[in-house]
């Protein structure tokens, strides 16, 4: 249940500690006095000199850049509060040889944690549930102490929590344990990745799906849609058009977009998007993760006539030879119906003839849900009959069937947050997962329970990291937690 609270006054701490606190990236801060638990107050983000140590010593590299960005963005006149917390559990510590473990759990270097026992002979790790606001409160600069007053008391509520209640109290668990973090190696990649991603935003949704992964975050940042969507869009109608030349490049980006590759050089053999195979050459060729070789018509008001097949041929074995023609995948994407004997030719010749609205179909599908086409899956519906005009209906049964695949994981992803939402508990069990899926008159469709395992084992990958997972002694034991939305787009 919601509640709100009056807060008139505020915790000064490192700007950096603050800026943390609000990431998610800790959950704890160190006073320099004992609070006690149940007290709430808004976050000072004050310049406090650390004067033990420099930054580059004080705080681990993951969070340096941070660190250094949180300190220059801090003015001589006004700060802004951002956040409010509710001390949770203040933690007393003095033994030295814990001070390694803190540090893999926080934000702070071993060294740093070392100085600070040395000058204040205790450490008061203040549990902190943080709570943002719905605007920021700005006051001028107090002088550096414990708790300052607020220009006027907040009325704030629990309504927009950092963390899930779930998360919260797992890593508040290890923390009070100082139990090591489960996935240190994507810290480490994670570490890396911050002094990528300030100069490469291709690294950026990597870095927050990694934090959310990791507990560090709770949601992923508000994503634009895929830029190519724009492009995309067009294939259809460019396809219906007379525009053979923007078509035939179209084709050869979707190609792109949805995987394939091409290092041959050769313009009449080629998948670069820039430049088409021009007479003489073939509209398209993928070398991996297999051959595929193709040709584009765009007109919808004209047959495809059986010079069109016969090009197809022709040009595979001129620039391909015998041998790799016969390995190609052969795809004809063209608006217009065939007549009867191109139909009979591509039957003949295993050619796949794809409409352009089903191709925008499968690269959207692409742009939208980046790892739900699997080139390798969708392989053997291209070598397998019906071949023709009869192979559109074919690709489209496998875009709908990866969209049901999509259905059944989303699915389960609201099973595992709405119970952990109702129940009030940190975890499931995957017995509970399965009669929560069978309450539903309509499931997705019908799943075995290990096949269902092996379905939340993929969605608690590091690599995806829609759920977390905590290892049974065997895999029925096995139980998950709520990460993050799998949002579908129909």
């Amino acid at each position: 249940m919601s509640y709100s609270v009056f807060v008139d006054t505020a915790l000064q701490l490192s700007a950096p500690d603050v800026e943390a606190l609000i990431e998610g990236r800790v959950i704890a801060a160190m006073p320099r006095i004992f609070i006690e638990p149940g007290r709430s107050f808004a976050l000072y983000p004050a310049n406090i000199s650390i004067n033990l140590l420099p930054h580059e010593q004080y705080y681990r590299s993951s969070f340096l850049p941070i660190a250094k960005t949180s300190f220059s963005q801090l003015t001589s006149e006004t700060i802004l509060i951002k956040a409010w917390a509710k001390c949770e559990f203040c933690q007393i510590l003095n033994a030295p040889e814990s001070l390694e473990a803190l540090s893999q759990l926080t934000v702070w270097t071993t060294e740093a944690l070392q100085q600070t026992l040395l000058q204040r002979r205790y450490i008061f790790l203040t549990h902190l549930r943080v709570y943002l606001l719905p605007q920021p409160l700005e006051m001028p600069v107090h002088p550096s102490g414990n708790f300052v007053s607020l220009p006027k008391s907040l009325n704030v509520t629990d309504s927009t929590p950092v963390l899930s209640e779930s998360i919260f109290a797992k890593r508040r668990q290890k923390l009070e344990k100082l139990e090591p973090p489960e996935h240190p190696e994507l810290e480490e990649l994670q570490s890396a990745l911050v002094h990528l991603s300030t100069t490469n935003p291709k690294a950026q949704p990597l870095d927050a799906e990694i934090k959310m992964f990791l507990g560090w975050s709770e949601k992923l940042p508000t994503t634009q849609p895929d830029p190519d969507l724009a492009w995309i869009s067009a294939i259809a109608q460019i396809g219906n058009s007379s525009d053979g030349n923007t078509f035939e490049k179209l084709v050869r980006k979707s190609l792109v977009k949805l995987g394939f590759a091409n290092s041959n050089t050769n313009p009449k053999a080629s998948l670069n998007p820039e430049s088409t195979g021009g007479a003489g050459g073939l509209d398209f060729y993928c070398e991996t993760p297999y051959p595929v070789a193709g040709e584009c018509k765009a007109s919808k008001h004209e047959s495809v006539p059986n010079s069109v097949t016969a090009q197809l041929i022709h040009l595979g074995l001129t620039h391909l030879g015998q041998d790799k023609f016969d390995r190609s995948v052969k795809i004809i994407l063209a608006a217009g119906p065939l007549t009867n004997p191109a139909n009979q030719a591509a039957l003949g010749s295993k050619m796949n003839v794809i409409r352009p609205e089903t191709l925008q179909k499968l690269v959207e599908l692409k742009a939208k849900q980046p790892g739900s086409i699997d080139l390798l899956q969708l392989k053997p519906c291209l070598e397998q009959q019906p071949f023709g005009e009869e192979a559109d209906a074919k690709v489209n049964r496998y875009i709908d069937d990866v969209r049901e695949k999509l259905k059944v994981r989303s699915h389960l992803v609201k099973i595992v947050k709405n119970r952990l939402e109702i129940r009030g508990v940190e975890n499931v069990g995957v017995d509970a997962i399965d009669g929560a899926y069978y309450a539903n008159p309509n499931p997705p469709q019908p799943l075995k329970l290990k096949e269902m395992h092996e379905i939340l084992i993929e969605l608690s990958s590091p690599l995806t990291g829609y759920l977390g997972r905590i290892q049974g002694e065997e895999w029925r034991s096995d139980r998950f937690y709520f990460l993050r939305d799998l949002s579908l787009d129909d």
